[in-house]
């Protein structure tokens, strides 16, 4: 049978190794109930619904596609690294690495270092946009989290905290 999209088949593929890892990663924690969710029950069925999804796509990749089956390009290295670097810093920064000496910088500076470092894997990116859109995500975030929730996390640097 004759692939018709390289593209599709290799996505489903992802998402179906991921939502299987997600599925199995679950089974540590108690799942649980709808009516009542254990630690374990979101990451169930988020592995569930991507292993259905990634089962699907991968089906489909081999109804359509374009003449040279859709072929796979190249690595895209620079938004590769810059987005994976950025939740990395997010990381780091949000609680901190007290193994390095790096202290906790909060939520709203971690999120400031995400958004603008994820900003530069696109290039041409304009440093205004990223802050403007950092600007919204920390409020949002607050709101949502810290305000709504009443989530118990740094949010602020703890050396300004203290």
């Amino acid at each position: 049978m004759k692939l018709a999209s390289q593209k599709d088949f290799l996505s489903g593929l992802m998402f179906t190794i991921v939502g299987i890892s997600f599925a199995l990663g679950a089974r540590e924690y108690e799942v649980g109930a709808a009516a009542r969710m254990g630690p374990g029950y979101f990451p169930m069925m988020l592995g569930i619904l991507l292993t259905v999804l990634g089962v699907s796509i991968t089906i489909q990749s081999f109804r359509k596609g374009g003449a040279d089956g859709d072929p796979v390009g190249a690595i895209a290295w620079r938004p590769l690294c810059f987005v994976l670097g950025a939740n990395l810093l997010f990381g780091a920064l949000l609680v901190g690495v007290p193994a390095l000496g790096i202290p906790a910088f909060g939520l709203i500076v971690a999120l400031y270092v995400l958004v603008v470092v994820a900003g530069f894997a696109q290039p041409g990116s304009k440093i205004k946009h990223s802050l403007v859109l950092a600007t919204v995500l920390a409020v949002g975030s607050y709101g949502a989290f810290v305000y709504m929730l009443n989530l118990q996390f740094p949010v602020w640097p703890a050396f300004l905290t203290a």
